[in-house]
C-alpha cells in the first residue's frame, strides 16, 4: 500500500508531504497506481522548483518522496505552493478513489 502523509498548518497550507510503500498492483515497472502516484507527486515538485521558483527541501528514493517547503516564504510563494500543492492532493484522491485499498491519504494540522 502507499501511504500518504499531509502536514498542513494551522491556515491549512500544506507545509510538507511524505509518499512511503508500494502499491503492488503489478510488477515492479508496470504498476499504473505506482506510476500515476509518483507522476502527481513528481510534477508536484517540479512545479514548486522550476514554475513557482522555490527551494523545497526533497529526498527522493525507491517507494519514498519527501518534500518540506521552505519556512519563510512570501506571502505570494505561499499562494502559489498553495495551488500546486492542492492540485497534488486532488490528483492523489482521485487516484485514491478509483483504488481505495492500495492508497491512504492522511491529512495532519500541525502547531
Amino acid at each position: 500500500m502507499i501511504r500518504i502523509f499531509v502536514r498542513c498548518g494551522r491556515d491549512g497550507s500544506i507545509e510538507e508531504f511524505t509518499v512511503k510503500g508500494h502499491a503492488g498492483c503489478g510488477e515492479a515497472g508496470r504498476d499504473i497506481v505506482c506510476a500515476a502516484v509518483s507522476a502527481v507527486v513528481q510534477t508536484a515538485v517540479i512545479g514548486l522548483t522550476d514554475i513557482a521558483g522555490l527551494k523545497p527541501e526533497y529526498h527522493q528514493r525507491d517507494g519514498f518522496l519527501q518534500c518540506i517547503l521552505p519556512g519563510e516564504l512570501s506571502e505570494e510563494e505561499k499562494r502559489t505552493a498553495g495551488v500546486v500543492l492542492r492540485t497534488m492532493l486532488a490528483g492523489l484522491k482521485s487516484i485514491q478513489y478509483g483504488y481505495p485499498d492500495l492508497l491512504s491519504i492522511e491529512e495532519r494540522e500541525v502547531d
